[in-house]
């Protein structure tokens, strides 16, 4: 696949901006905050339909205008396929495919496909678990556009099942705080002493009484039922594409490393998932795991208020050399590990989609070495299209000016440099 045109209007600092691309590799030279991110961003959200900078559609939009615009030309062995995603501020946005509009977002998705390496990526390896879960869940998406829903309709479950555990910690502060202020204290027993024996904390030996609950059990357990039954098909989907990734990352990662370590991915489930249930696809056992494990954390959801089971917890590990990635990797290992993954990601989405996708590198190739550069340039050659941005020209080597169009950016205006 091939971006032949972008057209942005009113979309972050750009007013209104059309770029051609005309040569397998594209650099966007700048200064910081002129509107190079702001452009691959742009062709992120007509592939995911999310930024990973921002979450809400007014921060998109240009000084906080009605609208925003974007639209593409992408060239696919099918033949040329006109994209338009239209943002609003106080409103849904708009989708067309080849100037009809979609109602279903599905549909949209998936129909440009890109991976993005930006230098926020390198903290993929000891940044927190959310980083580690937005990745494998843009890649996912990109794979199985169905997981878009998936993924939404576990998140408005999520939502619902905390706003009830958080009303019912409330309900049940409240008259705690009613029942202390009536409390008469007698004897010789201090207020703390009553306040123990009147008010016993559960515990594992003690569970909690059912009076302690105000909201009904069988309202949480619908909202177990379908938190199970969502969070279960999040869980499959994400193991599914990490184990076809794994393979791939490892091959890279030896031959970048000069087959002198090696890399391990592991999904890690937080619901305790046996491995045998996700690789035989048993949907149905992994969602008796994560009831099971529900019951197990009932007492501490109750008490803090939110929801303590399931995939929004899980995590991804990285060893090499069986050793933890996260703690002990060097800063030269994390950039050789992530770069594996990138590679992988590249090769994996070609071999499912049958074409190469766009290549995104948002101010990174300054955090590789020429070793690292040249282990990326070799492996796109002219075989994927590729978006660079940088801040002088100075950072690459020559080689990476081949078949390259060169354009500047300054304040929201691209031209040729």
């Amino acid at each position: 696949m091939y971006l032949k045109t972008l057209h942005l209007r009113q979309f972050r600092n750009y007013f209104d901006q059309k770029v051609a691309f005309d040569a397998p590799k594209t650099i966007l030279v700048g200064n910081n905050a002129q509107g190079k991110s702001n452009l691959l961003e742009a062709v992120e959200l007509l592939s995911t339909l999310k930024s990973h900078r921002v979450g809400r559609d007014r921060d998109l939009i240009l000084d906080s205008k009605p609208i925003g615009q974007i639209d593409a030309t992408l060239e696919r062995q099918t033949g040329q396929i006109d994209l338009a995603l239209t943002l609003r501020s106080g409103g849904r946005r708009t989708l067309k495919l080849n100037g009809e509009p979609l109602r279903r977002h599905l549909d949209f998705l998936s129909v440009l496909n890109v991976v993005q390496f930006s230098c926020l990526d390198l903290d993929l390896v000891r940044g927190g678990p959310e980083g580690r879960r937005n990745w494998i869940d843009r890649l996912v998406i990109q794979l199985e556009p169905i997981y878009a829903h998936i993924l939404q309709q576990y998140n408005q479950i999520l939502r619902q099942r905390n706003a009830l555990l958080k009303r019912s910690k409330e309900i049940r502060k409240a008259e705690f705080s009613e029942s202390f202020d009536k409390m008469q204290f007698i004897g010789s027993e201090t207020p703390e002493e009553q306040n123990i024996a009147e008010f016993p904390m559960p515990n594992a030996q003690c569970p909690m009484p059912h009076s302690q609950f105000p909201i009904p059990s069988s309202e949480l357990a619908l909202w177990d039922a379908q938190l199970a039954t969502a969070g279960a098909r999040v869980i499959r989907r994400r193991d599914r594409i990490l184990e076809r990734l794994m393979p791939l990352a490892r091959k890279w990662h030896h031959s970048i490393s000069g087959s002198a370590e090696v890399l391990d991915v592991k999904y890690e489930a937080n619901i305790e998932v046996g491995a045998e249930l996700i690789a035989k696809d048993n949907l149905e056992g992994v969602r008796q795991a994560f009831l099971e494990k529900i019951q197990k954390r009932a007492i501490a959801e109750q008490f803090q208020g939110t929801t303590l089971v399931g995939p929004h917890r899980d995590d991804i590990t990285f060893t090499i050399n069986n050793t933890p990635a996260r703690q002990y990797a060097s800063q030269g290992q994390q950039r050789t590990l992530v770069l594996a993954l990138k590679l992988a990601e590249l090769q994996l989405i070609e071999e499912v989609v049958g074409e190469a996708p766009l290549l995104l590198l948002d101010d990174v190739l300054a955090e590789l070495d020429l070793s690292r550069q040249n282990q990326l340039l070799e492996t796109i050659q002219e075989r994927f299209q590729t978006l660079i941005t940088t801040t002088h020209l100075g950072a690459f080597d020559t080689q990476w000016l081949r078949q390259t169009q060169i354009l500047s950016v300054v304040a929201g205006q691209i031209n040729r440099f």
